[in-house]
Formats: structure tokens, sequence, C-alpha cells
């Protein structure tokens, strides 16, 4: 970061609402990688995802609560940033996913477009998707639609659909929904005047694979998904003009020999250039890397670095891709690695911060 910037990390937890659930850090590259925390909100249950606009200097927090009958639903909160001092004030909470009865339609990821007219989350449990319509101001309205997945997959655990994130298009015309679930990628479009859902088809992967989180090569011309439950990366060619995938390899994310019965992955990132992609093992607890051939999406091991803390239950590269940082839910920590520009090798910097079952690491950039 240069001296007209800052770069602030904002992470999400497993929290009742009495704890820090949600936390603040100031980075400094410059300094080698060093952590500061600077501000924490209480008063949310789980607020395992986060979402950052800079620009409108906002972050929303998914978080569940009671419905009243036995059950539980999910909610977003919506807080104000002050860049200088990372303090984070409450603008509103706002239901998303209503459940009944002893239901459970609780949240595990949020996402924003690239307009700031949109947030979409996923409930896991519910299997469904939710769009949320935002204000001029940037704050939630309402719960405009939600699409409901059905069906089963191939394994016990996946008995029914679980939706794990919605990722927008480079171009932003089509949703892409992993289903852990289902074995697939549902691409949706979304009507904005409207504020509805329209599936557009779906990419199946290959049985018990459990497809979480999915991310476009920075040239958007590939799409990659990482897999849950058998520990793999499965790689696709994107045609952007009808947004669909074409499935090109599936390689193992764990040294070879190494069973995925003890494993299971959750992040998938890219480096700045694109050159390297880089997935999370929880159980192995490593971050693998692999090196990118973006004509084919061809991907060929490079190596597989320690989390130095369990269950690595997602990580970020910096914004100027000199950094990664993984969120270690049950080492309770924030480990930091330099990432080398040439290579893409990481190397453990020295430097953690210590919090309590962190999910996920968001970083985002602000004027110093």
């Amino acid at each position: 970061m240069n001296e007209k910037t800052k770069l602030l990390l904002f992470t999400g937890s497993y929290a009742t609402a009495e704890e820090s659930g949600v936390q603040v850090f100031a980075f400094d590259g410059e300094a080698g990688g060093t952590l500061e925390r600077l501000a924490t909100a209480e008063g949310l249950t789980n607020p395992t995802f986060v979402n950052v606009d800079p620009s409108g200097r906002k972050l929303y927090a998914i978080g569940e609560k009671p419905n009243g009958t036995g059950g539980k639903e999910g909610e977003v909160i919506t807080f104000a940033i002050d860049p200088e001092t990372g303090k984070l004030s409450e603008l509103q909470r706002i239901q998303t996913m209503p459940s009944e009865g002893t239901g459970q339609s609780t949240t595990c990821n949020i996402n924003r477009d690239a307009k700031n007219e949109h947030l979409v989350v996923c409930s896991y449990h519910g299997g469904s998707v939710g769009l949320l319509s935002l204000d001029q101001d940037g704050l939630p309205v309402a719960l405009t639609d939600t699409a409901q997945h059905t069906g089963q997959g191939a394994t016990p655990g996946q008995d029914r659909p679980h939706p794990h994130s919605a990722i927008f298009s480079p171009d932003g015309r089509f949703l892409f929904v992993s289903d852990l679930g289902l074995d697939l990628i549902r691409c949706y479009r979304i009507h904005a005047d409207a504020g509805t859902f329209e599936a557009i088809g779906d990419t199946p992967l290959h049985a018990g694979a459990g497809p979480r989180h999915f991310v476009f090569h920075p040239d958007g011309k590939s799409a990659y998904v990482i897999n849950e439950l058998d520990s793999t990366v499965t790689s696709f060619l994107y045609d952007a003009a009808e947004g669909t995938l074409k499935t090109a390899v599936t390689v193992s994310t764990l040294p070879e020999g190494q069973g995925a019965d003890q494993n299971s992955c959750a992040e998938i990132a890219f480096s700045k250039d694109g050159r390297y992609l880089y997935g999370s093992n929880r159980g192995h607890d490593s971050i693998v890397q692999y090196a990118v051939n973006p004509q084919t999406a061809g991907l060929t091991l490079v190596e597989h670095v320690s989390t130095r803390g369990g269950h690595p239950r997602h990580f970020s590269v910096t914004p100027d891709g000199a950094y990664l940082i993984v969120a270690n839910r049950d080492g309770n920590n924030l480990v930091v690695f330099s990432l080398d520009q040439g290579s893409g090798r990481l190397s453990f910097t020295g430097h953690t911060a210590e919090l309590s079952k962190p999910v996920c690491v968001m970083p985002a950039v602000f004027p110093a």
C-alpha cells in the first residue's frame, strides 16, 4: 500500500451475541505484514461471513436469530466504517431468509453486485438463495426473491441441497451458485427491475464432489471451484456470452497418497496476476498452490504450505498481491504469509493475530 491508502482487514467468526463476532485489523505490508486490532463489534450471533464496500464505507455481516417458533433464520447487519479508526457503527438490521416452525434458514455466505444494487445470501441449511435490494445509501431494503433448490446428491451428507456461495460473473450478467448438496453449479440471471432470479442452467460436478466456493480467473475466460467433500478442484472454460461452463480438469488438493477421508476443503483464490491458484485444506491444514494455464484451465501442483493452525476456513490475498492471510478456525488465529510475485510461493512472515473461531477474513483499501 502507498502512503495515500490504508488496508483494513474485516473478520467474521462463530460467536455468541456477547462475543466479538466481527473484528477490524489494520494491516501494514511495508512493515512485513503486521496486524493491529482496531475495533470489534458485539451483539451478533455467528456473523460468519462479511462483505465490504470500501467506496460506500459499509460492512455487511450475516447473522442469525430465533424465528419465535423454535427455528432460526438469517439476518444482515449493516455497519458504517470509519477508515481512520476502524470503528464500526451499526446502521441497520434486516431479516434475510425467514423460516417457519422449527426450520432453519440461516445463511453462510453474502455477496454484493458491482453496481451496488443487490445483496445475495446463501442458506446452506435452508437449501435456498436470497436476493435483497439496496437503496441509494447502500442499505438493504427487503428480500425480493428466493430461489429454492431441490433434490439430493450421492453421499449421506448430500441428502438435500446446500447452496454454499454465490459469485457474480466478471461482467455482472450472471450469478453462479455452488450447491454442495446437489453436486452442481447453478447459473442465474438477476432481473434488476423486478428483483427476481431466473435460473439459466446447471453445470454438474462428479458425484460426491461437494462444490463449495467458486472463483473466476482474472481474465474472465475460465473458472474454478473447490470441492469440499472429496478434496479436489475442478476447472472450467467460461463462455461469457452464454454464461456457460465447460469442464476442463479435476485435480486433488492433497499430496500424492494422502486420502481425503480426514480432510475437507474450504476457500479458493487467485494470485493478483492470475498465474497461481490457491485452496485451503482442513484436516491436512495447508494451502495448496497450483500453476494455472489460463488457455486450457489446466492446473499443475506447485506445493503445500502449512497454515500454522487448525481448520483453515478462509483466506484472502491482499489487493496488491503481496500477502495471503489465513483464518484458522480451530487455531483461533490469523496467519500472514508473504506471496512471492514471481513464483507465487508462500512464506510465513512471523505475524499472527489471535481471535476466536475466525471463519472469514476480507481485506479492503481505504484512503489514508
